[in-house]
């Protein structure tokens, strides 16, 4: 159980962009500090892939109780991804139709659709206006979505090591991904720790495009005459353990679809025109030695939004930058809030 998890249960039935329909959607959620009078205080934070609503447990220099965003001065809300095990409508959940759990037969949603159910808790928390939305990886874009979809309700974004739309590159290593997955042959079995030996796998392959060469050989080398039992193979392997004792192959290979669909253009003319329609001051941060979702995607999504401002933070650790360098993070939003906006 995660602390200070809360449970929204929406009473109804809610339309995925395929057409297919999820009843009474269940959303998990954390929300730190008080809406005010205005209700101009909001702070919507956006989890990346297998991350929890519980910001100060993975981004609290950022968001949280001891963050730059803080329960003092603002309203601060995550929500937990759909799809995902810690807390909204998942796989492990049952399926009305057939009385059992849909593990492999869950409904294909799209990141839109991801970022629509958050619509539904923001009506839920009385929220009109939201004055920053802020995430990283897939969290900055969802946040993108937010802000196409929001219009002038959105003040502030930011995003970091976001694209407007998945690219090839991303899209051929998630699909990398389920290929170890439906590899392991429990995939399909009806019990959520099916095609684990496949997740562990596919943690691995991620890990290879998470970080880079440096920080590898710089943490990971053997200075010794060994010819086995190297750190950087435990290293895969411990990482691809540790994901499978709180996660599933089943939630893993949705979200990882849900993440190949991610195109801000789909049925809005094209990305170029979605950006553009976005009123929020943005702030759209690169890594400079993040391979996975390069600067170049960055640079492009600030060259279509009107009012907004690209920084590029310098990171060893190359695309989970976004995790690690909170300090950095911290001084781009200060200086960006303070040039922009006053405080």
């Amino acid at each position: 159980m995660i602390e200070g998890l809360k449970h929204f249960n929406y009473q109804g039935s809610f339309e995925l962009e395929s057409g297919k329909v999820i009843e009474n959607p269940r959303i998990g959620y954390h929300t730190f500090g008080t809406l005010n009078e205005k209700k101009d205080n909001v702070v919507w934070v956006c989890h990346a892939l297998t991350a929890n609503s519980n910001v100060p447990e993975w981004w609290g220099k950022v968001a949280g109780p001891e963050g730059y965003f803080n329960p003092e001065k603002h309203f601060i809300v995550c929500a937990n991804i759909l799809g995902s095990l810690y807390g909204t409508t998942n796989p492990n959940d049952t399926d009305p139709a057939t009385g059992e759990p849909f593990y492999k037969d869950f409904p294909f949603f799209t990141l839109r659709d991801i970022t629509r159910l958050h619509l539904l808790l923001k009506d839920h928390l009385n929220i009109d206006n939201i004055y920053f939305a802020i995430g990283g990886s897939c969290g900055g874009q969802q946040v993108l979505e937010l802000a196409v979809m929001l219009g002038d309700s959105l003040k502030n974004i930011m995003a970091i090591v976001a694209s407007a739309k998945e690219t090839a590159w991303s899209i051929a290593i998630h699909t990398t991904q389920r290929m170890a997955i439906e590899a392991d042959g429990t995939w399909g079995d009806k019990n959520e720790k099916a095609a684990a030996k496949g997740l562990k796998a596919a943690r691995g392959i991620g890990l290879l495009g998470y970080r880079t060469f440096d920080s590898y050989v710089e943490r990971q080398t053997d200075n010794d005459d060994r010819t086995d039992g190297f750190k950087a193979e435990s290293y895969i392997r411990y990482q691809g353990d540790k994901l499978e004792k709180r996660f599933n192959a089943y939630a893993y290979w949705h979200l990882t679809k849900a993440l190949d669909s991610h195109n801000l253009g789909r049925g809005r003319g094209s990305v170029e025109k979605a950006l553009s329609s976005i009123r929020a001051k943005s702030l759209i941060i690169g890594i400079d030695t993040d391979t996975l979702i390069p600067p170049s995607e960055q640079k492009f999504i600030t060259a279509h939004i009107p009012e907004s401002h690209y920084a590029c933070i310098s990171s060893n650790y190359g695309h989970d930058g976004f995790l690690i360098e909170q300090d950095k993070i911290v001084k781009e939003i200060d200086n960006f809030i303070n040039s922009h906006h006053g405080i």
